[in-house]
């Protein structure tokens, strides 16, 4: 175990890992496999990806933020189309199977193995995604956070006063991109707080959140400029005061989607979650070398051990 550094500041790094090895399986070429031939792309992708993002961003503490239930029923429920494109097998018991590739599927437990090995906790929580870990424990740090996602539904947790801003991935490792709330501002006309009932009235396909039919960005960034929340504009509909006619009228007439929508998009910030250490430095050499020569993942450890271990 390698000593704290105590002149480093407090920070918290959030991974939202799944969003990091499906970047990494579709980014880094399968070229090297280990020696019995599995592919080995996403691990050795995000090892890349924790040894730049330790370095860049230099957090004191680290979670791997995991998808205990990737399609939590209770969403499901709310909400039945979402992340229905997803789905590529339905259990009788209820679980959906999401679409994994086979190469991919392969790589998981060996990434579950190596964030052991580098001291990184993995932390997921029953009957919740990744998104909801994240959300409750950024809500309780006691310093700044950095959350690391291509996920815009998280741009609902960036709060510049708590030092809470997320590093999006969406254009690539090369090209991170700091999020604040001037950049949600700036992306979107609403503010980072707005941004859950933004999501909700404009929709998302890519979660299967159909939205206000009519209702694009710039109609919901306007009446939540207007009305400050989605629960300000329901009410502005209802007294006749908000909106123009039309959309007073495609409000309305969602009535039954609106009622759901915001517990569906707005992540959890109080969950209950086992305790564990998120403290950099807890590092298993022996066993993250050993992992590195079964697996064929050569430099990508090293870098990843040299990061995580200052």
């Amino acid at each position: 175990m390698s000593p704290r550094d105590t002149t480093r500041p407090e920070k918290l790094l959030l991974l939202d890992t799944a969003s990091l090895y499906f970047r990494a399986f579709y980014g880094v070429p399968d070229k090297v496999k280990a020696p019995d031939g599995t592919s080995v792309n996403a691990v050795r992708g995000l090892l890349d990806m924790i040894a730049k993002l330790v370095t860049t961003y230099e957090p004191t503490r680290l979670v791997a933020c995991w998808d205990d239930d990737w399609r939590p029923a209770w969403r499901v429920d709310l909400l039945p189309s979402y992340k229905a494109h997803r789905v590529v097998e339905a259990i009788p018991a209820g679980t959906d199977v999401e679409e994994v590739p086979d190469p991919l599927e392969a790589q998981i437990p060996v990434i579950r193995e190596v964030l052991a090995a580098l001291g990184i906790p993995v932390v997921g929580a029953a009957e919740h995604e990744a998104d909801d870990v994240i959300g409750t424990l950024a809500t309780r740090a006691d310093a700044p956070v950095d959350i690391v996602t291509g996920d815009r539904d998280l741009f609902q947790l960036v709060d510049d006063a708590r030092g809470i801003r997320v590093v999006y991935t969406a254009r690539g490792m090369s090209n991170l991109e700091i999020v604040d709330d001037a950049t949600v501002v700036s992306k979107y006309g609403v503010h980072a707080e707005q941004y859950a009932d933004f999501a909700a009235l404009r929709g998302d396909p890519s979660d299967g959140l159909p939205g206000v039919p009519g209702i694009g960005e710039k109609s919901a960034a306007t009446l939540l400029g207007a009305h400050g929340s989605l629960d300000g504009i329901r009410s502005a509909v209802a007294d006749s005061t908000g909106g123009t006619p039309a959309q007073r009228a495609k409000i309305a007439g969602a009535s039954d989607y609106l009622d759901v929508a915001p517990t569906v998009v707005r992540v959890a910030r109080d969950l209950t979650l086992a305790p564990f250490d998120d403290r950099l430095g807890s590092v298993d050499q022996a066993a993250a070398l050993a992992l590195a020569e079964t697996w064929n993942l050569g430099t990508a450890m090293t870098r990843a051990l040299a990061a995580v271990s200052r």
